[in-house]
């Protein structure tokens, strides 16, 4: 499985202090295997992941919203570019140099301003007369010192220039007098007396060839006039061809460009690139910073994302477009109800309480060390998927793990659980709906969908009093979600048990499940901890008694 493209290891939607510790654990085991892994999560952190991830220092996995791949993800063209104030010639000289026929312009601050290919340099050279008179007219004498080669002997702010050329190098004084050349640039030769006659004609700038110098009454006619020298490294018949290359290549960018940003799908982007017929197109950030190039070669080459899937199965609880993916692996503790793919993966389901047993599990197998704060990571979320061992879906194996682990971190069971879960139950700025979001799976069952939320307290009997309050909030949240059914589930381990609330206009089947008790509403259900051995269960039996 050694590759150079990254394999992202995530857990599910919601995400618990068992699915990151895996996919953080499962990484750093897959990387050791000389695989390039990335711990991912789907959403928002639990304040007792937090807590565990600042005790043992780590951070926190990047946020994956998506399994398909987005154009910051692929290997794109390099990103070259020029400055507005690039000579057309200076720009020419880089692209043969570097065998590439186009190139981005870039602000001082790198936001893409424009686009030059070798097709629009090549008008330059090619192209109508009209066309290098209109460039040519905003060269300055600096841009055509440093394409000729040249050296300024007199330059002047006054400067006045059509863009046309004329060439007269070889052209005697009588001869001039049959040429118009007023605001012309004029190429001519190391002949003193024809030069003042160019000036005096109205040349807005002399060009000299063949020459080491110029004669000073030439400079004092120039600096009357306002016409500008420049003594040529070339001569004339160079000096004519580099010289329309003298102007800046902000004369000759394309600006109205089609753009894709980083975070655009590959295959949205391929979908917009069959509806134009450019072969290369600029890739910029969300705040117009040039990125890169993309061609459609690199959108056909392009594959959606390797994942490894932990804690977790089932599709609708995984990253978006999970079907579009290339599932690599599978580590859980769950059922198994809608997993399939195209291709053979490697799949570890276990009956063990927590999917960080498993991963510690590997580990041993194949003989790796774990770090001890790894060690300590692991030990955190095995505890708070058992429920501190008391939870019905605990074995043995994960007491067994719990104490391999316990000694690798140096760390005493009960003192840790009691300061992990003081953080989990810790409701206090926390609102219902925040409550309802944070530790949330999705079903699908007999075509009844709903959710399952659980929250630990420290007692249930500090919950607010105003039950009526918490009914409509998740009857709320089941019209928003489009959700048959919604529950929220208050546990407390030290009770050693949980109450419920439900919403939607399937409430009357969780009602059913968890009957109430002594005629109190939303009772105190002794034992009930389990939302995988024990919630799920009730509510799937009376939902097929239903349906």
């Amino acid at each position: 499985m050694n590759t150079i493209d990254p394999i992202y290891i995530t857990g599910h939607l919601h995400p618990d202090t068992d699915s990151i510790a895996s996919a953080i654990a499962y990484s750093f085991f897959k990387r050791a295997m000389g695989v390039r892994a990335i711990p991912c999560r789907l959403g928002k952190l639990n304040a007792e992941s937090s807590y565990l991830l600042k005790r043992f220092g780590f951070e926190e996995p990047m946020l994956l919203t998506d399994a398909r791949v987005c154009l910051s993800e692929i290997k794109l063209d390099p990103l070259r570019y020029f400055k507005p104030d690039t000579t057309i010639f200076e720009a020419l000289q880089e692209m043969n140099t570097g065998h590439f026929t186009y190139c981005g312009i870039v602000d001082d601050e790198m936001h893409l301003v424009g686009l030059v290919t070798k097709s629009d340099i090549a008008a330059v050279g090619l192209g109508d007369t009209a066309y290098n008179i209109d460039i040519l007219s905003k060269v300055s004498p600096e841009d055509i010192a440093r394409t000729i080669d040249g050296k300024i002997l007199f330059n002047d702010p006054e400067m006045q220039i059509n863009g046309r050329v004329s060439m007269l190098a070889m052209a005697e004084k009588s001869r001039i007098e049959d040429y118009d050349i007023s605001g012309r640039i004029v190429i001519i030769g190391d002949y003193a007396e024809a030069q003042k006659a160019v000036i005096r004609k109205g040349a807005g700038l002399l060009i000299i060839v063949w020459a080491e110098g110029v004669d000073e009454e030439v400079l004092a006619l120039a600096k009357e006039h306002h016409c500008p020298i420049i003594l040529s490294g070339h001569g004339a018949m160079n000096t004519s061809r580099y010289l329309f290359f003298a102007p800046e290549v902000r004369h000759i960018m394309k600006t109205d460009l089609i753009t894709f940003t980083t975070n655009e799908l590959a295959e949205d982007v391929g979908a917009k690139m069959m509806r134009s017929r450019y072969h290369i197109y600029p890739v910029v950030t969300p705040d117009k910073k040039l990125f890169g190039y993309a061609a459609r070669y690199h959108i056909m080459n392009c594959e959606n994302k390797k994942i490894i899937m932990v804690d977790h199965n089932e599709f609708s609880q995984s990253v978006r477009a999970i079907e579009k993916a290339r599932v690599l692996e599978v580590l859980d503790h769950h059922r198994i109800n809608d997993f399939s793919t195209t291709q053979p993966v490697t799949f570890r389901n276990e009956i063990v309480g927590s999917t960080a047993t498993i991963v510690a599990t590997i580990y041993r197998e194949n003989q790796i060390p774990i770090p001890q704060n790894l060690a300590g990571l692991l030990l955190g979320a095995l505890l708070s998927d058992t429920m501190n061992f008391h939870s019905p879906t605990t074995t043995d194996k994960d007491r067994q793990t719990a104490n391999i682990l316990a000694a690798m971190a140096d760390l005493d069971i009960d003192e840790f659980a009691k300061d992990m879960f003081a953080v989990t139950a810790n409701t206090e700025g926390r609102t219902l709906t925040e409550m309802l979001n944070q530790d949330m799976k999705i079903y699908d069952v007999r075509e009844t969908k709903f959710s399952i939320s659980q929250v630990i307290v420290t007692s249930t009997k500090d919950l607010p009093d105003e039950k009526a309050s918490i009914t409509s909030t998740v009857e709320a949240f089941a019209d928003k979600k489009q959700l048959d059914l919604a529950v929220l589930v208050f546990t407390s381990i030290l009770e050693n048990g949980s109450v419920v609330y439900y919403g939607g206009n399937r409430a009357m089947w969780a009602h059913e499940a968890f009957p109430d008790e002594n005629n109190e509403e939303h009772s105190f259900q002794d034992g009930l901890l389990s939302r995988k051995q024990q919630i799920l269960p009730a509510l799937t039996k009376v939902i097929s008694s239903y349906s």
